[in-house]
């Protein structure tokens, strides 16, 4: 078998709930969810009651300010080595975990669960690293999660990487096998999630068979003919979770400077990071935009502000997008008028790269005004047409550009896109120790 050591990878331990666990209510959706609707999380403790569930192994995002945080974060570890010592969570045989899931707007987002080893990911700006963020990495955002994860026993992993894959040869051809691996899980989620299914793949064939498949990936011909010669190949660029798998990228730098022996350092658990892998080119994965959303300004002054720094043409005329699709433009709204900015000049790939950094020098310069990121096209539109808003409505992103941009021009700027529907992100179900003891 090919060494997955060479691809950043680790065939992982994984564990499960036992077969006695309601696997309804031990899924519970990404920590970094609903983070302005406790009522959400609220209905979540609601249905899962005494029941054994992955929302006792997690801290969400929503109670990060509570005073009570550093309480909840003990009662976390303490129910992550209840959960080993009671056997409510068991390992499997090391292998990986094919997964299906469907939702409420997709019929089915097909992924390859398995382990990454963080010193082939990096995320300081410039990296040229096998797995590298796709969007900033706000280092101010660490400490809470390092809090949470350095003492904790166990991962139970909502980070999602992708593949640039458009012939689709990693993933989806393991599908043609299902009926021969053993079945993990097949139930429906909470809180209208979907539904989710699981398999076991420990077969050596297919587990080589994957592993050539990705080496092809990052071969020399491949990147040179997707992303331009003298690049260095990325095979994972990470799509959810991008602080999560930094949080376990800081804590394992940090361990290493505490183990001396190499063989230690060699297999040591924090090395590596459970994930999701899907593939870019799935019919089941949807990007959408991130709007931005303007409080407290003054319209003129802003446009006016936006010419003297980058070359644009504005309308308020152009109800539709420009004729040329290779143009860069976004949509505006205030309370009285609409229209459209076409940016003649763009500094980066994406339109959202070109306006950010106008964005962020125009707020240091009026700390009056400040910025929130919208999704939904509907919702922003309602905020921007407020007294006193402006609502920058983005265009469409096209996923296949996303890695020969992160390779052109490093990560892409913070609240960039969202890939589905805040209901689609990834469930909680699968566990992985991280510690030896």
């Amino acid at each position: 078998m090919l060494n997955p050591a060479d691809l950043g990878i680790q065939i992982p331990t994984v564990l499960v709930p036992a077969a006695h666990i309601d696997p309804t209510k031990w899924a519970v959706i990404a920590c970094d969810q609903y983070t302005s609707n406790p009522e959400y999380w609220a209905e979540v403790r609601r249905q899962i009651g005494d029941s054994p569930s992955t929302f006792d192994l997690i801290l969400p995002e929503v109670y990060l300010d509570d005073p009570e945080v550093d309480t909840k974060i003990q009662q976390i570890n303490a129910r992550m080595r209840t959960y080993l010592a009671e056997k409510i969570l068991v390992p499997l045989e090391p292998g990986l975990i094919l997964i299906d899931r469907r939702t409420a707007h997709v019929p089915s987002r097909k992924g390859l669960l398995l382990a990454v080893d963080l010193e082939k990911y990096d995320y300081r700006p410039g990296t040229k690293s096998l797995i590298r963020p796709t969007e900033e990495t706000i280092a101010d955002r660490l400490p809470p999660r390092i809090k949470i994860r350095e003492g904790a026993l166990l991962e139970v992993p909502h980070i999602m990487l992708l593949l640039d894959d458009p012939e689709q040869t990693v993933i989806e051809p393991l599908f043609a096998h299902t009926s021969d691996l053993p079945l993990l899980y097949d139930f429906d989620l909470m809180m209208n999630g979907g539904h989710l299914t699981g398999y076991h793949l420990t077969d050596p064939v297919l587990l080589n068979r994957t592993f050539q498949s990705l080496t092809r990936l990052i071969t020399p011909e491949f990147t040179a003919a997707r992303y331009g010669p003298d690049e260095a190949p990325l095979l994972f660029a990470v799509g959810d979770g991008n602080h999560s798998l930094a949080t376990a990228k800081a804590i394992w730098e940090k361990l290493k400077q505490q183990i001396t022996d190499p063989a230690t350092l060699q297999d040591h658990p924090a090395r590596f990071c459970l994930v999701e892998v899907v593939n870019l080119y799935d019919e089941g994965l949807i990007f959408h935009p991130i709007h931005r959303l303007l409080f407290n300004i003054d319209a003129d002054q802003f446009f006016g502000e936006l010419q003297s720094h980058l070359p644009c043409r504005i309308t308020t005329d152009r109800p539709e997008g420009p004729d040329n699709p290779e143009t860069q433009y976004f949509h505006f709204c205030t309370a009285t008028t609409t229209g459209m900015v076409i940016l003649e000049q763009p500094g980066s790939v994406l339109t959202v790269g070109t306006l950010q950094p106008f964005l962020d020098a125009y707020l240091r310069r009026h700390p009056e005004c400040r910025i929130d990121y919208i999704h939904g096209d509907e919702t922003i539109k309602t905020l921007g047409r407020q007294p006193g808003n402006l609502g920058l409505i983005l265009p469409p992103l096209n996923k296949h550009d996303l890695f020969k941009t992160v390779i052109r021009d490093g990560a892409l700027p913070r609240k960039t896109f969202s890939m589905g529907e805040a209901d689609e992100k990834r469930f909680y179900f699968e566990a992985r120790k991280i510690r030896r003891d």
